[in-house]
């Protein structure tokens, strides 16, 4: 006999799903969530001149180690 606490719930149907679970799926949005690119360009336009700054640090940084490795690197000459 079924506990009069517990509600039944409905067999599932051919997709393996519950009807009850499918239709609380059915009635939300099928928007997915914006991706990381998307929210990242959209962080940058917001804060323009930051941006910029950081980008131009970074490429600064970068080009100077590139060029720290190759002076480092290069062959010495025979005298």
């Amino acid at each position: 006999m079924a506990d009069p606490q517990m509600p039944e719930s409905s067999p599932p149907d051919a997709s393996g799903t519950t009807p009850a679970a499918a239709t609380t799926t059915a009635a939300a949005p099928a928007v997915p969530p914006p991706s990381f690119v998307k929210l990242a360009m959209r962080n940058m336009v917001r804060k323009g001149r930051q941006s910029l700054l950081h980008f131009g640090l970074t490429a600064v940084g970068l080009s100077s180690l590139l060029l720290l490795l190759a002076w480092f690197g290069r062959p010495t000459l025979p005298q």
